[in-house]
């Protein structure tokens, strides 16, 4: 498993939508204009919610299964906790250098006037860090624990997420696409680089071995 070619190739992908996304298309505009039209008091009210639970489920998630492992004495459940929690880092991690080298304004400063925001958000636009997020926590609970029973509520969360932000306004529809391409490629690149790291570790035991 050549884990530092998949390595490149998943930072050259990332960085390579760099020149091409730092102005937004103007599709983007047109999606976020109708968001504006649609929106009603109630539904604000239930996609803000959604957006909130971001940190709070992403956090809990790994933790929660950490917990239940240590009590039940479970040393596979622990490595699912510490995979999921890595995979959350790593997201983030991927999501702050990208969100300030590419530097995108928000739509409310691109549209002053046009587009609303009901909801803050300070850092650069591109890509969005609550879906990066969500979808990485959605994925690699998906990956630990491959159900459909798991996946489906797991992945309509994520997604519920990544359209809150649009409807909230402060995000491009490619910001969310890109926030959902990387969450989900965190988590298996994290999935990657620990099988590769097991494979070097017993590779090495063997070699004492004999």
């Amino acid at each position: 498993m050549k884990l530092p070619r998949i390595l490149l190739a998943f930072l050259a992908l990332s960085f390579s939508s760099m020149r091409v996304t730092a102005q937004a298309p103007a599709i983007d505009k047109t999606t976020l204009m109708e968001f504006m039209e649609d929106r009603t008091h109630g539904h604000m009210e239930f996609y803000q919610g959604i957006s909130n639970s971001t940190g709070a489920i992403s956090f809990a998630v790994p933790v929660s299964l950490f917990v239940a492992a240590q009590v039940r004495h479970d040393p596979a459940m622990t490595r699912k906790a510490l995979y999921i929690g890595e995979s959350i880092a790593v997201s983030s991690l991927f999501t702050t250098v990208l969100k300030h080298t590419v530097n995108r304004t928000r739509p409310s400063k691109d549209y002053p006037g046009l587009i609303i925001p009901e909801s803050s958000g300070g850092s650069p636009s591109f890509p969005s860090g609550h879906t990066s997020q969500a979808f990485s926590t959605a994925t690699a609970l998906f990956i630990a624990y491959p159900k459909w029973y798991v996946g489906v509520p797991a992945f309509g969360w994520a997604s519920l997420v990544g359209y809150s932000r649009m409807y909230l306004g402060v995000h491009y529809p490619s910001d969310v696409a890109a926030g959902a391409l990387l969450g989900a490629g965190s988590a298996w690149l994290t999935l990657k680089a620990n099988q590769w790291i097991n494979h070097q570790h017993f590779k090495k035991r063997s070699l004492v071995l004999n």
